[in-house]
């Protein structure tokens, strides 16, 4: 079975701020600290998606690119998958069979199910925070087309830089979330969830301040 590349961006965006290089980062209500990203859409370009969701996520405008720092790619852990193109969830593997929901382009998902006619079992669940959740909040299980699933992603990073005013904590909402955004110092980064965690090196990296 042939599976798609799903396309991911991560916006490091800059700034500087009495004499030190600061990173901006948003608080999850419910998933910790995180780096902006985002899907690379249909029809865009990754520098044209990163832009994007970093306005999306932070609320800001005004960015400029300062340096790709270029990609990281690999399969999806054994029996995961990543939804590749917006689907219906069917409740039988076939066309025809109800359609109770819907799964948008880039979320990660499941296999709990064999393929069967081109259809193939899968489940999406939200918790009520991460990592130490309490109890499952959404669980969607269905069958979706194969065609629909990617199991290998690429990450595409850039370096942006942004020379205006924000408040000290501001909030932006986004897919039925409210984010906190802040700017936390390169040098005293707070604890930002995995695997993001690991982005950070990718940047210290390839990147010289």
């Amino acid at each position: 079975m042939a599976y798609r590349i799903i396309e991911k961006v991560t916006a490091f965006v800059t700034r500087e701020w009495e004499g030190e290089r600061q990173l901006l980062l948003f608080e999850h209500p419910n998933a910790g600290v995180q780096i902006p990203a985002g899907t690379v859409e249909a029809g865009e370009s990754p520098e044209q998606a990163v832009l994007r969701e970093a306005a999306e996520e932070t609320g800001l405008t005004g960015f400029s690119t300062l340096r790709y720092l270029g990609c990281a790619a690999g399969e999806l852990p054994e029996g995961q998958r990543i939804i590749a193109r917006s689907t219906k969830v069917h409740t039988r593997p076939d066309a025809i069979g109800v359609n109770w929901a819907f799964l948008r382009r880039g979320i990660p998902v499941t296999l709990t199910g064999h393929g069967v006619g081109g259809f193939v079992q899968v489940t999406y669940e939200e918790f009520d925070r991460v990592p130490d959740s309490q109890y499952i909040t959404l669980c969607i299980t269905g069958w979706v087309p194969d065609e629909a699933l990617a199991d290998t992603q690429r990450r595409h990073f850039f370096l942006l830089a942004f020379d205006g005013q924000t408040d000290e904590r501001w909030t932006v909402s986004v897919d039925n979330y409210t984010f906190s955004l802040f700017w936390a110092p390169l040098t005293g980064l707070p604890e930002i969830v995995h695997p993001q965690d690991e982005w950070i090196e990718f940047l210290h990296k390839e990147q010289t301040f």
